[in-house]
């Protein structure tokens, strides 16, 4: 694309010798915004995680963070409005016209294009999910400006300017990346990379409502009808208190029912590496990692998986960490809370039948 805005990409870490002043033209724009995912009544979590995620952002540039909400009526949206507000926003801006009701890409690109050209914001963060990448590629579009996706961290840099780290090279590489000559300054970011904020009861902010200004008849695509996916919440990775997981250490597909047990045993969910899924062993919905689902559970326990960087961004927020791996030099020990140098074959159903007699006894004696 010979007229794409032009982002710079350095290793992780900063822009040493790139510092500069923050050009005249781009002060009008203020503040950290972060798109509030609403649909069919309920907040995303990613979209709360972004709020904690851009209060930090916000308290280094001193400006506010704000929210944006977009829906079809207003008195349907009070409820997630005091959910923004008690996760950190300052100020909500607001529209609701019957045409948000569900969501539609040229609807919502022509809300929040407008929303930005009108109050100019510094920075715009937008959840990672089937919605907000569709909105997003859109909107940054649109507006002609810089869009890092499926960032792992997010920084302020001495000149203002936001330094988005997401992992390239198939996930071999972690890349800083800025977008110096363009505003706002736009990111992705998936479920669970970002700790939620603590919720404090009570809070409230701004609400500034903004009209849609737009016609039905302008609308080239129709809801008829929406129907849910009933099979879209079968696998909650993303969501698991506790998660197992295998890798290549496992040896066969056969072997990888050693995971599914130790899970069944925890009641916790399953998944893997990538490895597994391209060899068919294990369905894509269960891959663990950059290119997969991005975890943060309470115990996240890890079978032959070696931990290249794309396994690790996706499960470095976890509590804790247990790695099992015989090759001692696996990189998944250099950020594993606890490592267990072993054959996950003899260590697994060790496991199982640890938890499986310890919680057997609880339950008698509960």
């Amino acid at each position: 694309m010979a007229n794409a805005p032009k982002q710079q990409a350095r290793p992780a870490g900063g822009r040493a010798g790139m510092k500069k002043e923050l050009p005249e033209h781009f002060k009008a724009y203020r503040h950290v915004w972060v798109f509030i995912e609403y649909e069919h009544g309920h907040v995303h979590p990613v979209s709360l995680e972004l709020l904690g995620e851009g209060r930090k952002l916000a308290e280094k540039l001193d400006v506010e963070v704000v929210g944006v909400l977009l829906g079809g009526d207003k008195s349907e949206l009070e409820a997630a409005a005091t959910e923004v507000y008690e996760h950190g926003a300052d100020v909500l801006y607001q529209v609701a016209d019957p045409m948000l009701a569900h969501y539609r890409n040229e609807t919502y690109t022509k809300c929040l294009t407008d929303l930005v050209n009108t109050y100019k914001p510094e920075i715009l963060l937008l959840g990672a999910t089937t919605l907000g990448r569709d909105l997003a590629g859109s909107v940054a579009t649109t507006l002609a400006t810089g869009l890092t996706a499926d960032c792992t961290e997010l920084a302020i840099d001495d000149d203002r300017s936001l330094a988005a780290t997401r992992p390239t090279f198939g996930g071999s590489l972690l890349c800083t990346i800025y977008t110096l000559n363009f505003r706002p300054q736009m990111a992705t970011v998936r479920p669970r990379v970002m700790a939620m904020p603590k919720r404090e009861p009570g809070r409230t902010g701004r609400l500034i409502e903004h009209p849609l200004n737009m016609a039905e008849e302008d609308v080239v695509t129709k809801v008829l009808r929406f129907v849910a996916d009933r099979d879209s919440n079968k696998v909650q990775l993303a969501f698991a208190d506790i998660v197992v997981a295998g890798g290549l250490g496992l040896r066969s597909a056969e072997n990888f029912q050693l995971v599914k047990d130790l899970a069944e045993v925890l009641g916790a969910e399953y998944g893997c590496s990538r490895p597994l899924v391209q060899k068919g062993w294990v369905p894509a919905e269960r891959q663990i990692g950059q290119t997969g689902k991005t975890i943060r559970p309470k115990l996240y326990i890890a079978a032959g998986i070696s931990g290249a960087i794309q396994h690790r961004v996706g499960v470095e927020g976890a509590d804790l960490i247990v790695a099992i791996n015989s090759d001692p030099n696996a990189p998944i020990f250099d950020f594993a809370h606890l490592g267990v140098v072993a054959d996950a074959l003899e260590v697994l159903p060790a496991l199982t039948r640890a938890f499986a007699k310890h919680l057997s006894v609880n339950r008698l004696a509960g």
